[in-house]
């Protein structure tokens, strides 16, 4: 199968390493031809996903028509420059190609899920959420890992599950999209936060209560907007809820630190070097929240550090002396 995957970061890089293993025929999209070049002289990500050479059998580009000719586009952008790299493409696909979307997040304008936005660019195209835990770096190396393909099509996820599958690479299906989308954006969130606690010098309770609680937050605003609350306790939910709250790997988490160890969020961002998607998806989360009129402190607390210079360590206070409540209702 011919595949064409936009975006040449450490994602885009591990997932075109394993489609290359399966045996397809990938080529890898860079937005800047010199980073394209690069990557084709090394056969390495050496930026970004250092350590992993790549397969001989995977071609460079930098030009987006090279969509005209795959049977599936996978998307691997990061959240803020996915909907003008889709309205480039757009109009270069092949007609009926399946498309997978691989960036997690929320369109900050609109507050609309990733598959919404390139479904609405890019009509007459099967379009599947590919998500869980899955870092980059331990995806190259080829370490066992777990995801979801999730699509309201059952045999367009089956296809997805077929392209991707590998002994090291294990996906599963959904036909819950919007739990999936949303568990992935909303994790970063959560991880953002757990990041903050630990840079504050707080312990594994504080982060063990933050994390059910995040979960408890996604589940809501998620059943709100018609997901279904088993898919959090998935892959998609508590599974990359537990990778990024607790690795290193995680910018969302390393930003995190920083922004606890007293640097302002924009000192974070800038030291992080990539983006942090749950600085972003905050702003969004916040404003989904307030619409469906769910109960978010977690994500409102975490709004008001990013966004209103509220101190890390007043708002944790805050949480932890909110009203009491039963954690489950009484029967």
């Amino acid at each position: 199968m011919k595949i064409a995957v936009i975006g040449s970061g450490g994602w885009g890089t591990a997932i075109s390493s394993l489609l290359a293993t399966k045996g397809h025929h990938v080529t890898l999209w860079s937005w800047k031809q010199a980073e394209s070049d690069t990557i084709a002289l090394h056969h390495e990500n050496r930026a970004l996903l250092p350590g992993v050479i790549l397969p001989e059998n995977i071609t460079y580009t930098s030009n987006i028509t090279v969509v005209s000719d795959a049977d599936m586009t996978v998307i691997a952008t990061p959240s803020g420059a996915l909907v003008t790299t889709v309205q480039a493409m757009a109009p270069h696909l092949k007609p009926q190609s399946t498309i997978v979307n691989l960036t997690k997040g929320l369109c900050e304008e609109t507050g609309e899920r990733f598959s919404q936005v390139i479904e609405r660019l890019c009509p007459g195209h099967p379009v599947i959420a590919l998500t869980g835990p899955s870092h980059a770096e331990e995806v190259g190396k080829k370490i066992p890992t777990a995801v979801v393909a999730a699509s309201t099509d059952a045999a367009a996820a089956s296809f997805v599950q077929d392209a991707f599958m590998l002994p090291y690479f294990r996906v599963y299906t959904s036909h819950d999209i919007i739990g999936a989308e949303l568990g992935g954006a909303l994790k970063n969130i959560i991880a953002l936060c757990a990041g903050i606690m630990d840079g504050l010098g707080l312990g594994d309770n504080t982060k063990a209560a933050l994390m059910t609680r995040g979960l408890t937050e996604m589940t809501r605003l998620g059943v709100a907007m018609g997901a279904h609350a088993s898919t959090f306790a998935g892959l998609s939910g508590i599974g990359d809820l537990i990778v990024t709250c607790t690795s290193m790997h995680s910018r969302n988490r390393r930003a995190g630190i920083l922004i606890g160890q007293g640097k302002t969020v924009q000192e974070a961002l800038d030291e992080v070097h990539m983006v942090v998607e749950g600085f972003y998806a905050a702003k969004s989360a916040y404003r989904l929240a307030k619409q469906y009129k769910v109960d978010m402190p977690i994500v409102y607390a975490a709004y008001q550090v990013l966004f209103e210079d509220a101190c890390p360590k007043e708002a944790a206070e805050k949480l932890m002396t909110r009203d009491k409540k039963a954690e489950s209702p009484w029967v």
